[in-house]
């Protein structure tokens, strides 16, 4: 039995896309090997690095509670189990822009997937929505989301982790941000800006997607990927 490790992280970049209401990226040389060489005095070798400015929520990130109820933990705080181990893709990449995803979607996407949610699992929904507008002006506002009552069906099903390949789990219509909503009130994480999923979908495997340690973090961008047998 052989093992792949497929990547389900967007590229960091200035330009990338970004939600809205969050800090557009911005990368900055902060030396080049040429300055650093005169900086030392070094003859043989020179150091350069570049700085970053971005978003707790700029590209491919998990969000921690607190972003979306005060009272909940911050990224750091959050187990980590939340953000790596046993996951699924279901597959709901027929939907069009104007559905919700209802309970009734995700459990016939689930029988169709042949697979089954254990509580704890880390579930991604694949939605195709990368695949069909990442790079174009439909990326950050025609994809489906979840209503209320699938993200909370979810919940009940112990996830700890619900992944997307959008900008959003919420459909971009709904400004009570649904999935967010129930995030909120169960504890619990959700992955965004995800790719790949075509990959993975119907499949279980080894998720990974760790934040960074950032105290008191609202989230943070994660290199996702998962590890599937062959």
């Amino acid at each position: 039995m052989g093992l792949s490790l497929i990547d389900l992280s967007q590229e960091i970049f200035q330009g990338m896309s970004v939600f809205p209401m969050h800090q557009p990226t911005f990368i900055m040389v902060n030396m080049t090997h040429e300055e650093n060489m005169k900086l030392t005095g070094s003859k043989t070798l020179g150091f350069s690095a570049r700085n970053l400015l971005i978003s707790e929520h700029g590209g491919t990130h998990s969000d921690g509670v607190w972003e979306y109820n005060p009272s909940g933990p911050t990224i750091d705080k959050m187990p980590m189990e939340y953000f790596w181990g046993s996951a699924i893709c279901i597959d709901l990449s027929h939907m069009g822009p104007d559905k919700y995803i209802e309970p009734e979607d995700l459990e016939e996407a689930l029988k169709n997937s042949g697979q089954e949610i254990l509580k704890g699992d880390i579930v991604l929904l694949y939605t195709g929505h990368y695949d069909r507008n990442f790079g174009t002006d439909k990326w950050q506002t025609e994809y489906t989301g979840l209503s209320y009552q699938g993200a909370k069906w979810l919940a009940h099903m112990g996830v700890v982790n619900i992944g997307v390949d959008a900008p959003a789990i919420d459909h971009p219509d709904d400004l009570d941000f649904s999935g967010h909503l129930i995030c909120g009130e169960y504890h619990i994480s959700n992955t965004e800006n995800l790719c790949n999923l075509d990959k993975v979908v119907n499949k279980r495997f080894l998720y990974m997607g760790l934040p960074l340690k950032i105290r008191d973090g609202s989230g943070s961008p994660i290199r996702a990927v998962a590890l599937v047998e062959d």
